[in-house]
């Protein structure tokens, strides 16, 4: 290629969020001529667009949805394409591109090539990646190993990727990552050294369509690790164990539970054992519920693999607490506990809320209701609560779910989650309930960008309505 053509190239990146702010940066730090693509256009974006303008990068609020058109004028410039996770991987644009030959990578995709030296683990799973994502970092730091942490939480991949550019390479030991399908099949490169896959149940099938889709891109994840380990707890993994690639697999029961023996697992006492070697007590691990002992052993496995005595790993398991809006422990006032669960954005992980507290619950759900069965949120509702107040967008259709399965307890529909915990609170105090819990069972869009916002708002909602009678 010419010096006059390379320079002329252009690197258009998809998305003004987080991960395409990061991406572009990455780039321009680079010295690459970049371009970001936004379909959107409010005051928010216009500030971040103005702000990325005075970094030297160019921005373009298309305010209209993505179309072929909107390349044509760099077509034979482009030099990669860069795609924010939030844009569909079969976006008919993308696909018009492609057929152009023109190459188009994920955001984690262009971080990795900058990081595929350091050692790296990649978590994935319908529900549980979070919390193992950040318990095995803190092992691993509180060992004194150099990590960082990012991917689908904390800091975009192409942060850390330019912050290692900017320390001069002070070597990590290991980069440990949260993966989304969304980032995976982006990804197609990403061969992390240790593969974890927590769970496996249907989500975001409004974009993948089916859960075939969905289980092969979490799957080709572990089958380009090098150590894999999955968790035997998780009927659908262990349905597909003879299929799935060779790996560890950890349960929370002794072994003769499993038809094949998991390599971790616990004892009726409540001790870890790795295959017949007792390791430590699962009392070490501060936070409650039964899916929280599957991710402690997800994390020992990792450690272990790192080379971690299990003394260690005990050690640094009893300093850990929970992530912010996961089962977050918030108070307790006058012998009425509050939790902030915003994360559960699906039926599955608000169940898993469900099961983990203090019954009875007054159960605050709603937002942009998913696909997928709702029957087993329904069932353990039933078993959990006594009251439950519903808001957001999806808040009549979930009350006429509630009200077909003949549901007991009190619904209230409200528009807002500060009224929604004004009833809850009122709820909870006339029906005597344990718990007042915010575990939605739905995606946050509707009211807020994303289940962290909605969290800490109802932190806020706690702090001011949780005295009042």
């Amino acid at each position: 290629m010419s010096k006059q053509k390379k320079s002329t190239q252009i690197y258009i990146v998809l998305g003004l969020g987080s991960s395409g702010r990061s991406a572009a940066r990455l780039l321009k730090s680079e010295g690459k001529n970049v371009l970001v693509l936004e379909n959107n256009s409010n005051e928010k974006l216009i500030n971040i667009s103005n702000k990325l303008k005075s970094e030297g990068i160019n921005v373009i609020l298309l305010d209209e949805p993505l179309h072929i058109n909107n390349f044509k004028p760099w077509i034979e410039r482009i030099s990669s394409i860069i795609v924010s996770p939030g844009i569909d991987w079969e976006h008919i644009a993308l696909k018009e591109l492609r057929v152009e030959n023109i190459s188009i990578n994920g955001e984690v995709e262009l971080a990795w090539q900058r990081l595929n030296h350091i050692p790296t683990i990649g978590i994935t799973g319908t529900n549980g990646k979070t919390t193992v994502t950040n318990m095995l970092n803190h092992v691993l730091k509180m060992n004194g190993l150099k990590t960082d942490m990012g991917g689908n939480i904390g800091k975009p991949l192409s942060t850390i990727a330019l912050e290692n550019i900017n320390k001069n390479h002070d070597e990590l030991n290991w980069l440990v990552l949260e993966l989304s399908s969304y980032q995976i099949e982006g990804s197609p490169n990403v061969k992390p050294t240790i593969g974890i896959w927590t769970t496996f149940t249907p989500d975001h099938l409004e974009r993948h369509n089916d859960i075939k889709t969905y289980y092969e891109i979490k799957r080709s994840l572990l089958e380009k690790s090098s150590i894999r380990i999955y968790n035997s707890d998780d009927k659908y993994l262990s349905s597909k164990r003879k299929e799935l690639p060779q790996g560890i697999w950890v349960g929370t029961h002794a072994q003769s539970y499993y038809s094949h023996h998991p390599k971790f697992w616990v004892d009726q006492k409540g001790y870890i054992f790795e295959d017949q070697e007792k390791l430590f007590h699962t009392s070490r691990l501060r936070i409650p519920g039964n899916h929280n002992l599957q991710n402690l052993l997800l994390v020992t496995a990792a450690a272990r693999e790192i080379g971690l005595d299990h003394s260690e790993i005990a050690e640094s398991i009893n300093s850990f607490r929970s992530i912010p809006h996961r089962l977050e422990f918030l108070e307790k006032i006058n012998n009425l506990s509050f939790y902030n669960d915003s994360k559960a954005t699906n039926f599955d992980s608000s169940i898993t809320g469900l099961k983990s507290i203090l019954s009875p619950i007054i159960l605050l759900a709603g937002g942009i209701q998913k696909k997928g069965t709702y029957v087993p949120w329904i069932k353990q509702i039933k078993k959990s609560t006594n009251g439950i107040v519903l808001f957001g967008l999806s808040a009549h259709n979930l009350k006429k779910i509630l009200l077909r399965s003949s549901y007991e307890g009190e619904i209230i529909v409200t528009k807002n989650l500060e009224q929604a915990t004004i009833a809850a609170i009122d709820m909870a105090r006339k029906n005597n309930s344990k718990s007042i819990l915010l575990s939605p069972a739905c995606a946050s869009f509707d009211q807020y960008n994303n289940y962290e916002e909605r969290g800490d708002h109802f932190k806020k909602l706690v702090k001011k309505y949780g005295l009042f009678k």
